[in-house]
């Protein structure tokens, strides 16, 4: 199917389905408007369906790119009617499969051997289909019961050619609307590509199982299962099969006694532990993705499959956002307002005072409100709808976190409508920081980059002099000799100065840490004065050298 065929098959689903009924005519432009109503699909009957049923029906139609969209959705009730989100909802494990024979076929291609011989047992019906694959119950000649999953025949085409269209759609935004170049819609649509090119690649989705499990080993918030490497391959995942109840079966989990608020609050600490102290997260978090485990109620665990799409973060990043969160539940609109700045969110010639105001003006009468009636989804809108006065750009490296932040809020107020987000996140944040910025956070900091100013700083004798027989022998102008040797020596005098100042740190570092009492069960308190000055200074002293 070529482009312009699969740009028709769209408009040919949005006609059938009278997706038109959804647009807010209204408030469209002129020209728009003229274009809806003298549209073709007026020819079309309306589907004597409910407006959730026939957008669900028509992003099953559409194919995988459409139907992630839709997983996205169902989440955000804050944004949706309830009648749609629940249908929405069935698109987690209501996609139509694909044949078994064909899965047979993919499984004995990629792993080299018959179905029979790899496998005691193997389920032809599958237990889930996807957008993207679908899971086969199986059982190892070891006893082990799994599952199977496998990509679809023929998706990757598929996702090319919708991509492809998306790419074009993007390209139209940024050059032909005002707002185009501010939001950076290239960029977030190949944000979305890399994301879901990766969810193609199964091994890479064992990978980041792997790592997840070993990030939360032994831990009581969530369970990820095993990943059977000898059954793996681009195609083809073998995996722990795991038993528990769907988190959106909210009767199931009521009806065993799951305490509600614990697991509501075990979401949102999750979430917060993968971003700021693992800096890898889980961010396909949809319903259909998450199982919990009751056998012990009053303290239920996570189930998590699927690990498609993960998100990681800098550490700029990571500091940037924390700071931001604690801003704001601190009301401190101004650090706010500095941080985007700062961030290069907004731009640098943005009045501070200004938008400060504007900030404070979204949030307080949302403030007032108990914390429990705060929606953390509407709250970023109408911050994203004020920061838009101001210039504010799209960030797309942080457009995977937005999104999994937002369906965690969303699976929360569904297990615990009561769900504070806000509490349960402060504190947490709070810790982060302490550790971060502490005597444990800059004697980390010390180990990091020291050992590179060392290495580095002996060879620079030797690099300017390989550089300056490279001269020679290149035969450049004396004014292009004088302004790289200029340069070269420059170097050398940072590469002493970082020296320098690495020394001084650890010296400033070990006296403090003489002065501390280890032993004490409070340490922080039982710091002297004097202490965490020297630690601040050995901290100064890393972030210049960094520079």
């Amino acid at each position: 199917m070529t482009r312009l065929q699969r740009l028709f098959r769209i408009a040919w689903v949005f006609c059938r389905y009278r997706l038109d009924t959804f647009l807010p005519l209204a408030e469209l432009p002129a020209p728009l408007k003229l274009f809806f109503l003298l549209a073709p699909w007026h020819l079309f009957p309306q589907p004597k369906l409910s407006r959730g049923d026939r957008l669900r029906l028509a992003l099953e139609e559409l194919g995988p790119v459409f139907v992630k969209f839709g997983q996205i959705l169902s989440t955000r009730r804050d944004l949706l009617p309830d009648d749609m989100a629940a249908s929405l909802k069935q698109l987690q494990d209501r996609v139509p499969p694909f044949p078994s024979d064909q899965a047979r076929g993919i499984i004995e291609h990629s792993l080299g051997a018959p179905v029979s011989e790899l496998f005691a047992e193997f389920g032809a019906d599958p237990m889930a289909s996807a957008s993207v694959a679908q899971v086969h119950p199986a059982t190892l000649r070891t006893g082990q019961q799994v599952v199977v999953k496998v990509l679809r025949p023929g998706i990757e085409k598929v996702i090319r050619q919708d991509l492809a269209l998306m790419y074009l759609m993007a390209g139209l935004l940024e050059k032909y609307w005002s707002e185009g170049k501010r939001l950076h819609p290239v960029e977030v649509v190949a944000d979305y590509d890399a994301t879901i090119h990766d969810e193609l690649d199964l091994q890479r989705e064992a990978a980041n199982a792997s790592q997840l499990r070993r990030n939360f080993e032994n831990s009581p918030l969530i369970y990820i299962p095993f990943i059977d490497w000898d059954y793996t391959s681009k195609s083809v995942l073998v995996m722990e099969r795991i038993h528990g109840i769907p988190i959106a079966d909210v009767e199931a989990l009521k009806a065993a006694g799951v305490n509600m608020k614990v697991l509501a609050e075990k979401g949102v600490e999750i979430f917060f532990t993968q971003v700021f102290r693992d800096s890898f997260f889980h961010a396909d978090m949809h319903p259909g993705n998450i199982f919990v485990d009751v056998s012990n109620p009053a303290d239920p665990q996570y189930i998590a499959i699927d690990f498609g799409i993960v998100g990681t973060l800098a550490p700029d990043d990571q500091s940037y956002l924390a700071r931001n969160l604690l801003a704001f539940f601190r009301r401190d609109y101004r650090q706010v307002a500095q941080l985007h700045i700062q961030s290069g969110w907004v731009p640098p010639e943005t009045r501070v005072n200004e938008f400060e105001a504007a900030i404070r003006t979204v949030c307080e009468p949302i403030f007032e409100k108990p914390l429990k009636d705060i929606s953390f989804g509407h709250f970023l809108l109408r911050l994203f709808q004020t920061a838009r006065r101001f210039d504010m750009e799209v960030q797309p490296q942080l457009v995977l976190l937005q999104k999994t932040l937002l369906n965690v809020e969303g699976l929360g107020r569904q297990l615990y409508p009561d769900l504070d987000l806000w509490s349960t996140a402060q504190p947490f944040l709070e810790t982060w920081m302490r550790k971060r910025i502490g005597p444990s956070g800059l004697i980390k900091s010390l180990q990091t980059h020291l050992p590179s100013w060392l290495e580095q700083s002996p060879e620079m004798p030797q690099l300017v002099h390989d550089a300056l027989l490279q001269l020679r022998s290149a035969g450049p102008t004396e004014q292009q000799n004088q302004d790289t040797l200029a340069l070269l020596r420059e170097q050398q005098r940072k590469t002493d100065r970082r020296w320098r100042r690495g020394i001084i740190a650890l010296a400033l570092v070990g006296v403090a840490i003489a002065g501390t009492q280890p032993g004490a069960a409070e340490w922080a308190q039982n710091v002297p004065l004097w202490s965490w000055a020297l630690f601040a200074g050995a901290g100064a002293l890393v972030l210049r050298g960094s520079r």
